[in-house]
């Protein structure tokens, strides 16, 4: 192979040779996976079961004809046995479908955004049986394209070149394999191009740690084993921001020598998420000569060939554009939790993309028999769990802003796209993470960053001159805050309107202390606490049933009629001595405002189950909470066109190298 079309690497003193037409390789599950995580990389619901032929039907005629429907017996049948990362042993008499979350290619993305015509299938394989390929079309139809017999036993090289001509709106390739009377291995396989990628795969992968060393090691140490991986990797950038370093954790020494010189550790203060992303693009893009930028989420755990996929994409990408990665979820680990995602310009808020759905299951509903998964789904933007920045996108777009956590990678996605740098979320190209249900980042101290960021993100990219119809939708959320006594949370949000207000020229300025500020202020409320429910006494009223109260109202009328009712109650004079001890214990799922509206005194549970919030009505917080966030938000209605222009006027000093340059310095 001709270093044209190779990339070069070395392991152990050896060099090793990546094929620059490599899309995706085959990938089988680590022997320890759970079972439901073979899911994501073989489909054996419905095809490795063992075959029995209809007595009319002769194997021999089985092997000729692919479209001869045969009945599946035995539902404890044999399964694939992996290998290793890269090869499989299929048993006798076994039918195993590859039309699966890693295996299978996502044709109609290709085809939408690469240079790319048509596509190889290749596998090294020993042993007799027989290969089929099959596509399928936008609505879940599958369609066979090619077959091969291996009749002869020994060593076999498929090899076929499929069309890229037929999935503009959707579509997929995969490969199924059949067994008669012996075995199948597959030694090795993957996906390619018919010609060499151009440009060069070199990758800056940056991780921001906040006292995850453990979860980060692990990371770094997937990188390092993977000699592939390994060969693509420019440099990787850890800014540490945590008091328990990553440099001081068991394990670091060997992942450090798995990723030699190109392993960078960087101390600085805690300045956030996008503090953390900024520093890893300005030392991409000042320290390295790298073509690719990849952000990854520190506590994620990875698959490595992810990484090469989405560099391969990137390259191959018709026009610089933004690769992003899709979030499977680490405690549950073969459900996908967003097929891709886009904003809502009027609300400024984010949504699944259009005839998509969150949290996937593929043990449950695998690929083939799920008929949305075959549509491509077009996004505005990638979240930074991980997200391929092309190094030419980051120079002309420049840094993320200074917004700590929350909508950095949103506002991101949006203004790329207005500089004309799309964002593909790419099926096959995936990390676990914890799942978003298990936060409440919504009404803890991280409320105060996603109010002030969503205005940033609505004076930079709104589709209205005065976003009326997020304004009006954060003075609802703000009422319905009130009346679940979720105080805290309204004075987060105060503070968020009030730091908006006061323009960009302080988004800097508070990046090293705005989270202190914000746990200050939480911890002057008892809502805003996080406590075990032992600390906290029994509840009191044994009269009172959660069940009884959870049936919502239904109809205006009913609504309405509720609400009036409760915002009556939220003003009556409180018994202290109903505070004494909590009424009810209510779970996170059932903490509904037409529920907690009507108590005095609750304790409500953490989604991620660490313990409870005490909430205590008190009509005077009410009342004054309320009374200034009508106020804030009239005064933002009305000053909002002038804030929009200082924001945009704003966007040079934000974005660019020297601001940032003097956070890092200082």
């Amino acid at each position: 192979m001709s270093s044209s079309t190779a990339e070069r690497s070395t392991r152990d003193g050896e060099p090793v040779e990546v094929p620059s037409s490599l899309l995706q390789r085959l990938i089988m599950p680590r022997r320890a996976d759970p079972m439901a995580v073979r899911a994501l990389y073989v489909d054996e619901q419905s095809a490795s079961a063992r075959r029995v032929w209809p007595p009319t039907i002769t194997r021999a005629q089985y092997k000729r004809d692919v479209d001869v429907e045969v009945s599946i017996s035995n539902p404890n049948a044999r399964r694939v046995r992996t290998l290793s990362r890269t090869s499989v042993r299929v048993p006798e008499d076994t039918e195993v479908s590859f039309a699966s979350y890693f295996n299978a290619f996502p044709a109609s993305y290709w085809q939408r955004w690469s240079v790319l015509r048509t596509v190889a299938l290749r596998l090294s394989l020993e042993g007799t049986g027989r290969v089929d390929v099959y596509r399928s079309k936008a609505d879940g139809t599958q369609v066979h394209s090619h077959g091969e017999l291996l009749e002869t036993p020994g060593r076999h090289e498929f090899d076929v070149e499929l069309q890229l001509d037929s999935f503009e709106d959707g579509g997929w390739y995969w490969f199924d394999l059949t067994t008669a009377d012996s075995e199948l291995v597959v030694h090795s396989g993957g996906w390619y191009a018919s010609q060499p990628a151009p440009g060069r795969a070199a990758v800056t992968i940056g991780m921001p740690t906040f006292n995850r060393p453990t979860d980060c090691i692990a990371t770094l140490c997937a990188l390092g084993e993977d000699p592939l991986v390994r060969s693509v990797i420019t440099a990787v950038v850890i800014p540490d921001q945590g008091a328990n370093k990553v440099v001081d954790q068991a394990g670091f020494a060997e992942a450090k020598a798995g990723l030699g010189e190109a392993l960078r550790i960087i101390d600085q203060p805690n300045i956030g998420g996008s503090g953390g992303y900024a520093r890893v693009m300005y030392e991409a893009l000042t320290n390295t000569d790298c073509e690719q930028i990849l952000f990854m989420d520190d506590d994620i755990v990875l698959e490595p060939d992810s990484i090469l996929r989405a560099v391969a994409f990137s390259r191959f990408a018709r026009d610089p554009m933004l690769v992003g990665g899709q979030m499977l979820q680490s405690q549950a680990r073969s459900r996908l939790h967003a097929w891709g995602e886009v904003v809502d310009r009027h609300r400024m808020r984010w949504a699944p993309a259009p005839n998509t759905e969150y949290d996937h299951d593929f043990a449950q509903q695998p690929l083939r028999q799920t008929t949305w998964l075959h549509r491509r789904a077009d996004v505005d933007y990638n979240a930074w769990w991980m997200c391929l920045i092309p190094r030419a996108v980051a120079e002309d777009v420049g840094m993320p802003l200074p917004l700590f956590i929350k909508w950095d990678d949103v506002e991101y996605g949006l203004r790329a796209g207005a500089a004309g740098y799309p964002t593909a979320t790419v099926p096959g190209v995936g990390i676990w993470h914890m799942s978003f249900a298990d936060k409440d980042d919504a009404t803890d101290w991280q409320a105060y960053f996603h109010l002030r960021n969503r205005l940033v993100g609505a004076a930079l990219h709104s589709a209205e001159d005065v976003p009326k119809t997020m304004l009006a939708d954060s003075m609802k959320h703000a009422l319905k805050h009130a009346m679940t006594m979720e105080y805290s949370t309204l004075a987060l949000q105060e503070m968020a309107i009030r730091d908006f207000m006061a323009g960009p020229e302080a988004l800097f300025d508070k990046l090293p202390t705005a989270l202190g500020e914000v746990r200050k202020r939480c911890a002057d409320f008892t809502d805003g606490q996080v406590v075990a429910s032992r600390e906290l006494p029994l509840p009191s009223n044994n009269q009172l049933s959660v069940q009884g109260m959870l049936k919502p109202p239904t109809n205006p009328v009913t609504i309405g009629a509720t609400l009036l009712r409760r915002l009556v109650h939220q003003l009556r004079p409180v018994d202290s001595r109903t505070h004494r001890r909590p009424q009810l214990n209510v779970a996170a799922q059932d903490a509904r405002w037409f529920v907690l509206s009507g108590l005095d005194g609750v304790t409500v549970s953490t989604s991620d189950g660490r313990g409870v919030t005490y909430r205590k009505r008190d009509p005077e917080a009410f009342r004054s909470l309320i009374t200034r966030s009508v106020e804030l938000h009239w005064q933002l209605a009305r000053e909002f066109p002038r804030l929009r222009e200082r924001y945009r006027a704003a966007m040079p000093e934000l974005t660019g190298t020297p601001g940032w340059k003097r956070v890092f310095e200082s």
